[in-house]
């Protein structure tokens, strides 16, 4: 019984470990692929119930995204939400509003508030100057934005290593992420 509380001791401490040195919101998937890769014995599940209980207990920021559930070791203790790019995964934290407008908005419609959520996504300024440099080279513009079209690459690039993409999201979440 001693070397499985230990055994399960380290495991946490593994996963909050590549948790805390993930930039992004990551999958449970995404972070146990690394800790296998990293030469950790750890089961999918055992990854997902730790992540949870994380969540759970406020050390972990959670947002669903493209129907994935996504993590984030939470660095700060009091209530906020989320920014969250597209794109690149780029996170801000955001205070809430106020709860105040929260219950007078509920109350309006005749509901009383017992949670919320709210995370917001679209792109940050480095991948929406990066699209548009993109889309210029796309367009045939000239040389200088045939330089930008590297750019965009990268942009890419780190979107499909957070898992997002523009195809991946449904048609009206681009509208809104595209500013349109």
């Amino acid at each position: 019984m001693t070397a499985q509380s230990g055994r399960n001791t380290r495991q946490k401490d593994v996963i909050r470990e590549a948790l805390g040195a993930c930039d992004v919101f990551i999958s449970a998937q995404a972070l146990h692929q690394r800790l296998v890769d990293g030469g950790e014995h750890i089961s999918l599940a055992t990854v997902y119930r730790r992540l949870n209980a994380m969540a759970d207990s406020g050390q972990a920021d959670t947002v669903r995204m493209n129907g994935q559930q996504m993590f984030r070791l939470c660095g700060d203790e009091r209530h906020h939400h989320h920014l969250v790019c597209v794109s690149c995964g780029r996170t801000v934290q955001i205070d809430p509003p106020s709860e105040t407008w929260l219950r007078s908005i509920a109350e309006e419609h005749g509901f009383t508030v017992e949670s919320h959520t709210l995370e917001v996504f679209g792109l940050c300024a480095q991948c929406r100057a990066a699209r548009a440099q993109s889309d210029g080279a796309d367009a045939g513009e000239g040389a200088d934005d045939a330089a930008g079209a590297d750019d965009g690459e990268s942009a890419d690039a780190g979107a499909s290593s957070f898992g997002l993409n523009d195809e991946s999201m449904p048609s009206a979440s681009r509208k809104v992420s595209d500013g349109r």
